[in-house]
């Protein structure tokens, strides 16, 4: 399995792998060895919380040099039609069920954010939405034959904004 990544991606996950490892790492080192030295390691709340928080940098770094080795990087297709939602476009959509229009961007799943209205393109309904055009009425799958409708209202052209943050976990 492989996540589809662009390069803009790629770079960010770059980026923090070296913040992390030249800046962050010494740093929760040094917290480690102050901590121990505060007596008995059994009670030592310091010492585990440093402890703890180095462990988590270190499985962060491991977790996006995964990410990197297995990714399958893509490229937005610039040829597409200006009226077909497409990787990185703001899309307004209105879903049957509530009828109140939401604007969502189509973004890769590294970069989804729901409560920014950035969702992944690997979502049901970005994967409804995703090649349609304004005007159309798309069905999103929830799977076991339940889903809902939803009218694409418009669709505005965008590009692979190097200022959205990638996620944690």
């Amino acid at each position: 399995m492989y996540d589809e990544l662009t390069e803009v991606d790629i770079r960010k996950m770059e980026e923090e792998i070296s913040y992390r490892t030249v800046v962050l790492r010494p740093k929760l080192i040094e917290d480690v060895q102050t901590a121990r030295g505060f007596g008995d390691l059994s009670e030592n709340f310091e010492y585990k919380c440093a402890k703890r928080d180095k462990n988590r940098n270190d499985s962060r770094i491991r977790y996006l040099q995964r990410m990197i080795q297995t990714a399958k990087i893509i490229r937005p297709d610039a040829s597409d039609t200006a009226d077909r939602a497409g990787l990185f476009d703001t899309v307004v959509i209105i879903p049957a069920p509530t009828g109140v229009p939401q604007t969502i961007r189509i973004v890769t799943t590294l970069r989804q954010d729901a409560l920014k209205g950035l969702i992944s393109k690997e979502s049901p309904v970005a994967r409804a939405v995703l090649g349609h055009r304004a005007g159309e009425i798309v069905r999103v799958e929830l799977g076991e034959g339940r889903g809902y409708e939803l009218t694409i209202k418009s669709v505005e052209k965008g590009t692979d904004d190097p200022s959205l943050d990638i996620s944690g976990y």
